[in-house]
């Protein structure tokens, strides 16, 4: 197996420095990973990470703000959670501690740590929508751009499951035991997982271990939720993408609905819609390889 240098680091960021590691060749075409809510950047999996290296890029995946080692912040939502819920249903921005923007421009300044003018950008779920704002705002910073299980947080959507809807909404047990944590990290990422392609059991657990151990915060968690409703109807950023987008979505998705994944490319001009069948809310073990040939296959053009 190719021996692949790891840099890890954190980037200054105001009060809120963003933890990353960096993958690969540095003179290789920079890839930016954007993970989604409450998601550590562990949720791109090694192998998978390692697959796009071999592809000849650079791969960059770090912790949003209010996740893993990334800076925390103390901001609460003014408006009850049911509000903010209905303000988003019917597309409306709402007044949040901080939104959508600000976690792009997180990336942002991740990037000019590094000194990468220009980067291919994935971005899963949240991280997805993340990447739209990134690539409408920063047009100059984005070669390309692929939207990984997302949406363009639009009115009339199909929700989540409500068994997933309760999980993201249930706060993490941060007094728990530790045996009870890892229970609880355990089924929230079986309840996202592709049916089809389960994870075996002993990954799994060392997943929830590595996670657990960089720490979990139910409250940034929320925070996080708060932007994403708070950031209201993203077409007014996917309509401006110029980046050549390619959107993956899994048709057995049961967190963003494959409807999500087709308002985006119906919403960023010339996107192409790659439909993944039996894949879920994760990136199974059988479609890791498959996944980075088809992602390096869109980046290779540009």
């Amino acid at each position: 197996m190719q021996q692949i240098a790891v840099r890890s680091g954190v980037a200054p960021n105001g009060d809120i420095p963003i933890a990353y590691e960096d993958w690969g060749d540095e003179s290789a075409p920079p890839l930016l990973l954007i993970m989604g809510i409450g998601a550590q950047m562990l949720l791109w999996p090694d192998e998978f990470c390692r697959a796009l290296v071999e592809q000849g890029y650079r791969v960059i995946r770090f912790d949003n703000r209010d996740a893993g080692l990334s800076g925390k912040t103390h901001g609460h939502r003014r408006q009850p959670l049911w509000l903010l819920i209905l303000r988003a249903q019917l597309g409306w921005q709402s007044a949040v501690p901080y939104t959508l923007a600000d976690m792009a421009a997180d990336a942002v300044q991740l990037l000019d740590h590094l000194h990468i003018r220009q980067a291919h950008v994935l971005g899963g779920s949240m991280g997805g929508m993340i990447a739209q704002v990134l690539a409408a705002e920063y047009p100059q910073r984005v070669r390309s751009l692929i939207v990984l299980f997302s949406s363009t947080n639009q009115p009339l959507l199909p929700p989540p499951a409500p068994s997933l809807l309760f999980l993201l909404l249930r706060p993490f047990p941060v007094k728990a035991s530790r045996a009870q944590q890892h229970h609880y990290c355990k089924t929230r990422l079986r309840l996202l997982a592709s049916k089809r392609y389960p994870m075996q059991e002993a990954e799994l657990d060392a997943l929830v271990s590595r996670l657990l151990q960089r720490g979990g915060d139910s409250e940034g968690l929320q925070r996080q939720f708060s932007a994403l409703l708070g950031s209201g109807d993203l077409r007014r950023y996917s309509r401006n993408i110029q980046a050549p987008t390619l959107v993956i979505h899994g048709s057995a998705d049961r967190m963003v609905r494959k409807a999500g994944g087709a308002a985006v490319a119906r919403a960023v001009p010339h996107a192409r819609l790659h439909i993944v069948p039996d894949m879920g809310h994760d990136l199974p073990q059988p479609l890791r390889l498959p996944l980075a040939t088809l992602i390096a296959q869109h980046m290779a053009p540009h």
